[in-house]
């Protein structure tokens, strides 16, 4: 045991990860195992050591939706733990950015590599060693992300948390999260049109999914939805006797927080709903864990401390590089057309990838460059049709239309998620969902820079890149800066495992985590 090493435990962990045929096969089957999600995830919970009661005690804040959960679980983390500074707060997301370590924190930090690493192996030995199943279609070993889970109910009950914020990882109804029978209370950020696309279901069908995570008596909380899924999300709370469905809208104290001049913590307009949703969640939370009111004047103070001082990283994240002279990042993990339409709007703006005042051809003192990917499945074209979009709307908006939508950008690089140039991915960062021939022909980036010739025709083709790795895309960004010498202001957008490892490659760490 005592020879078993962090790295030891990263290796394990990918083997459990799904190739892209598997992946591709469960697609095919239109998730028909679904019904077998939760039985099995509870038999893997009892061979741990657990029972699903044993998990109330976790008090747990159950969060889903399909852009913002991960936002609002940090908001609403990060509030809790300021207005009760003595408490221990656990919380529990995905992806991760860098190391996966970063999915399972305690008071806002990650573990350590020693504490991953004990608690790893503590469930693994009990998972390997244990043979016999009760459900026949248990597989012996659980996924990737199963596991992880796992993992945080053990690391949250030894630890024993005050409070656990539990992000979904997809859906909801059949999500490995949801075994917890009596969360305190669930909330539903915003559901977009475009996993009606990529899931190949409709708007109704994932508010259905959405729904599921609702319990009885558990308060639930959502912002405001299209009609149809609205009507769903209400008749599920109705059906699994949820205590109340609340809609909320901007939250008062984010108005009193930009009337002091004060900011959220993540950056772009949309956060203002993420932020009004995880104060709803966390003021039901602490009235019902309280039994009394949270309207005294130090405990809302504390909400905007919290709102203040929340940190997410790779979302709307500005960064000066730390060893690169004039060398600025801005980060976003947006990887639908509705994030991606925020992230733009938050980089098209003045101070970020604006200047504060216009500026001519002549006397532009930057250079901008995208670096994109986005995963096979997603619509490259319609990816990029949204940036092309947002960039003229922002222009207009900022008085800037003068400016030309297609030269908006100097240089855009379309690179794989391999981490190194050499083709080997850093240990946390590797995937094996994406298939050989894809990266070797680089047929997704191929894609992009097509769609990007066929939007932008009169872009330079010179400054079009295909790269076959993360490395080779930061290597050519520092390249073209110290030729000329001016200011980079480089977006990376289109996935989070791209965000990361960037992060990893340009050495950001850590200003960045």
């Amino acid at each position: 045991m005592s020879t078993r090493t962090y790295q030891d435990a990263v290796e394990h962990l990918n083997s459990l990860q799904a190739n892209a045929a598997a992946l591709e096969a469960v697609r095919a089957t239109g998730g028909r195992s679904s019904a077998f999600a939760i039985p099995e995830m509870i038999e893997y919970l009892g061979i741990i050591g657990y029972t699903p009661q044993a998990l109330n005690a976790l008090n747990v804040i159950h969060i889903t939706g399909t852009k913002g959960k991960g936002s609002t679980s940090a908001f609403t983390e990060s509030i809790i733990r300021h207005a009760k500074p003595g408490w221990k707060t656990g919380l529990y997301t995905s992806p991760h950015l860098v190391a996966v370590r970063e999915r399972i924190r305690i008071n806002g930090v990650p573990l350590s590599e020693r504490k991953f690493t004990e608690f790893f192996f503590e469930v693994w030995d009990k998972l390997v060693n244990h043979k016999e199943k009760k459900v026949p279609t248990t597989p012996d070993m659980p996924g990737y992300f199963r596991f992880i889970t796992l993992m945080a109910f053990h690391v949250f009950l030894s630890s024993k948390v005050d409070v656990t914020v539990l992000e979904v990882g997809v859906g909801g109804t059949y999500d490995s999260t949801n075994i917890v029978p009596k969360p305190f209370v669930t909330g539903i950020t915003a559901l977009g049109i475009d996993h009606v696309f990529v899931l190949g279901k409709t708007l109704p069908e994932i508010a259905w999914q959405k729904g599921g995570i609702f319990k009885k008596d558990a308060p639930a909380f959502t912002v405001e939805q299209p009609k149809d899924a609205m009507d769903v999300l209400e008749s599920r709370a109705e059906e699994l006797k949820a205590k109340n469905l609340t809609v909320i809208s901007n939250s008062p104290i984010i108005t009193e927080l930009e009337a002091a001049g004060q900011k959220l913590g993540l950056a772009g307009v949309h956060q203002k709903q993420n932020a009004s949703l995880a104060v709803a969640l966390a003021n039901s939370f602490l009235q019902t864990s309280l039994r009394t009111s949270t309207d005294d004047k130090l405990i809302l103070e504390s909400f905007k401390d919290g709102l203040v001082h929340t940190r997410w990283p790779g979302r709307c994240q500005t960064l000066e590089d730390p060893e690169r002279i004039n060398f600025n990042w801005y980060l976003d993990g947006a990887h639908t057309l509705e994030s991606l339409d925020c992230c733009i709007q938050w980089f098209v703006s003045p101070g970020v990838g604006l200047s504060t005042f216009p500026e001519t051809t002549t006397t532009k003192s930057y250079t901008r460059f995208l670096i994109f990917n986005c995963t096979s499945g997603r619509s490259g074209e319609s990816f990029l049709m949204k940036v092309k979009d947002t960039i003229r709307s922002q222009l207009w908006v900022h008085n800037r239309d003068a400016e030309d939508v297609s030269t908006f950008f100097d240089h855009v690089m379309f690179c794989t998620n391999v981490t190194y140039a050499d083709g080997h991915f850093k240990g946390d960062l590797t995937t094996k969902a994406l298939s050989d021939s894809d990266l070797t022909e680089l047929k997704t980036q191929h894609a992009l820079a097509s769609a990007w010739t066929s939007l932008f025709p009169s872009f330079p083709a010179e400054k079009i890149h295909v790269l076959p790795s993360i490395e080779h895309a930061v290597q050519l960004a520092e390249e073209i800066q110290h030729v000329s010498g001016i200011e980079a202001k480089v977006l990376v957008a289109g996935s989070l495992h791209l965000v990361g490892g960037v992060i990893e490659v340009a050495g950001l760490s850590d200003v960045a985590l």
